[in-house]
């Protein structure tokens, strides 16, 4: 795989997104409208009452290990790629402070607020291609030019 050989200036964005919104599709449409390159969740904090998550476990992209969670969650942490492929973690605690952790497949709906940070690489772009070792479409980092 490729990879940039060096470093990159950061560019800073923030936005917030309100209730009722699905998190995932929201970002990707910020990302688009902002024409980012290289994006990357730096922070975020908020709330969920919905996710759909892959689990640690999964070995096949068409795994079965999903799980699906309904309820008031916060937000304890966001992490990862946000290229048209995104690929992003996260960790969410109940109301009793147990946490649950995954691969997001999508339908984070927002509860109160989800307030993120998104870094870009100036000087990157992010694609991702298939890696038949892993099975999945992996990040695979460029120099941008232009």
């Amino acid at each position: 795989m490729s990879s940039a050989g060096g470093g990159s200036a950061l560019r800073v964005h923030a936005v917030r997104f309100g209730p009722g919104q699905e998190l995932m599709g929201s970002l990707q449409a910020f990302v688009e409208e902002r024409r980012l390159r290289a994006p990357f969740i730096i922070t975020c904090v908020g709330s969920v009452t919905k996710a759909t998550l892959r689990l640690a476990n999964a070995t096949a992209i068409n795994t079965n290990e999903v799980i699906h969670l309904t309820g008031r969650f916060e937000i304890v942490s966001l992490v990862g790629t946000l290229n048209r492929e995104a690929h992003v973690h996260v960790c969410l605690a109940d109301g009793e402070g147990r946490t649950v952790g995954g691969h997001v497949l999508g339908g984070l709906e927002v509860f109160t607020t989800a307030e993120v940070v998104v870094g870009e690489g100036a000087e990157l772009q992010f694609t991702r291609e298939p890696d038949e070792r892993t099975g999945f479409p992996e990040l695979v980092v460029h120099q941008a030019h232009g």
